[in-house]
């Protein structure tokens, strides 16, 4: 069996198209190509989401600064840079991705800068101690974040332009179940004491997940994408005021940039879960490897799964995910003020994280459906890049929580994220169902 053939039965087994839609809101020369990209896209996804995991700030970063004696207060930079720095650029690169007739060449280009900042650190991790190491990471983690942005900013519009309105859930979904299954296998490793835990061994996770994104950046840059509207790609601030006026020309944008905001509890909720476990020494990965492999089966039970839902209702998908989020931190909270002990040890905390997790899953494959949905073919990369950018503001100030469980406990956190999902619930109910308008 060729490539071609090959990538064909992938798509068809994992679509399992039958209703006749096979090209819906995507350019009529792309319906040809589109099993060759689907299978590209996955691929491309699978490799980056697995290299993900691989460097996960809050875990393996987080052990690397402390293991290479860099000082504590750097390591609370690491989660603000990664996910702030991926967002908050996006409303000003958009205009210059606008500009381009193939954005394709954004992606693959944000790819490889990204595996090469992660040999930096790698190389880093092996030459490097203590505040120069610190340093060192959290400049290449500055320059990676960047990268991501453009690459974000560009990925929703290739998408759009290359797999059609009834499988981008399933192509999204079906790479974040892949990478979940090897970075489950990374985490029993470690949690099995099978993986020495040593600065030889995070160096060599970063330069496996530095191999992944670039072969990344090379599957990427084969698929066959059409060129697109360039209008738009002018004066970066010009470009930002008025994509920021979207938000009151288009009063669905602004209902999903609310329910995104509120859901970013469930971004915002693990460490402080983490915390209220009791987590001692919580830069010794092997006390974490439950919540790594936790983490990695949400992800790789719920992405192929909310990404089929998400291509039925991303609605929906949105508004369960907030209930599942809703239950589950209220319970955290409940548990953590009255029987805090019962996260101490054992499955408990776990088990909680992996229903979190799978929760959070939903959230980012039905946000990340729907805005596609939602947008027109030549508004993709503006809405994409306004609702980033809204959402990189709220995570920097999402830092204020840490006060707040200074001052009244993790468990009083964990409840306002659940009152904060309750909440998204609610706005969520009142999103359009994108996926049952025609293109």
């Amino acid at each position: 069996m060729g490539i071609e053939e090959t990538q064909q039965a992938v798509y068809e087994l994992l679509t399992s198209e039958d209703d006749g839609r096979v090209c819906r809101d995507i350019p009529e020369e792309a319906c040809d190509e589109q099993p060759q990209n689907f299978t590209k896209h996955v691929i491309s996804l699978a490799a980056t989401k697995t290299g993900d995991g691989l460097v996960d700030p809050k875990l393996v970063l987080s052990w690397l600064l402390t293991a290479l004696g860099a000082p504590a207060f750097m390591i609370g930079f690491l989660v603000p840079l990664r996910e702030a720095g991926a967002l908050l650029p996006q409303l000003f690169i958009a205009a210059t991705v606008r500009g381009l007739p193939q954005r394709k060449w954004v992606w693959a280009g944000g790819s490889l800068v990204q595996g090469l900042c992660l040999l930096g650190m790698a190389a880093a991790a092996l030459t490097l101690t203590g505040a120069a190491a610190g340093w060192a990471i959290l400049v290449l983690l500055a320059v990676f974040a960047s990268a991501r942005a453009a690459c974000s900013v560009s990925y929703k519009d290739v998408l759009g332009k290359t797999v059609s309105k009834a499988t981008r859930g399933t192509a999204t979904g079906t790479a974040s179940s892949i990478a979940a299954a090897l970075v489950l296998a990374f985490g029993l490793l470690l949690s099995l004491g099978l993986l020495e835990k040593s600065l030889a061994t995070i160096a060599a996770a970063l330069t496996v997940a530095a191999g992944l994104w670039i072969l990344a950046a090379a599957v990427f840059a084969t698929l066959a994408e059409q060129s697109g509207a360039t209008e738009g790609g002018g004066d970066p601030i010009a470009v930002a005021r008025e994509q920021v006026s979207l938000l009151w020309r288009d009063p669905q944008l602004t209902r999903f940039i609310a329910t995104r905001g509120l859901l970013t509890a469930t971004a915002l909720a693990p460490p402080y879960l983490l915390a209220l476990a009791g987590r001692e020494g919580g830069g010794e990965l092997g006390q974490l490897g439950l919540f790594v492999v936790a983490s990695a089966l949400a992800g790789m039970g719920g992405g192929y799964v909310w990404g089929r839902l998400s291509d039925k209702s991303s609605r929906k998908v949105l508004l369960l995910s907030a209930l599942v989020a809703a239950a589950v931190l209220a319970l955290c909270a409940l548990v953590g003020w009255w029987a805090p002990g019962q996260l101490t040890g054992g499955v408990a905390a776990p088990a909680l994280l992996l229903v979190l997790m799978i929760a959070y899953q939903g959230v980012r494959l039905g946000r990340s459906t729907h805005i596609v949905d939602m947008a027109g073919r030549d508004d993709r990369a503006a809405y994409t890049a306004l609702s980033n950018s809204v959402i990189g503001i709220l995570l920097l100030a999402g830092g204020a929580f840490g006060f707040l469980a200074q001052a009244a406990g993790e468990a009083t956190v964990l409840a306002v994220f659940a009152i904060m999902s309750a909440l998204a619930a609610l706005t969520a109910w009142g999103l359009r169902e994108e996926q049952a308008r025609e293109a």
